[in-house]
């Protein structure tokens, strides 16, 4: 596998051109959206599966 390098010309390339396809009002909702997304990605990847438990004392909704 190649590792990609990114040096500073494209880094400034890279924030010109999503403040051009953007616009500047809307990088915050963006920047906040995507850390909320992020988060709960690892919350979700961190916490064990849980285990479901057994449906034995639910009452049966078919007709005898």
């Amino acid at each position: 596998m190649v590792p990609i390098a990114v040096g500073y010309p494209e880094l400034i390339a890279l924030i010109v051109l999503v403040i051009v396809l953007f616009g500047a009002k809307k990088l915050p909702e963006i920047s906040r959206s995507a850390g909320e997304a992020i988060r709960e990605f690892r919350k979700a990847t961190s916490q064990p599966p849980e285990k479901k438990q057994p449906e034995e004392n639910k009452p049966d909704d078919k007709p005898e």
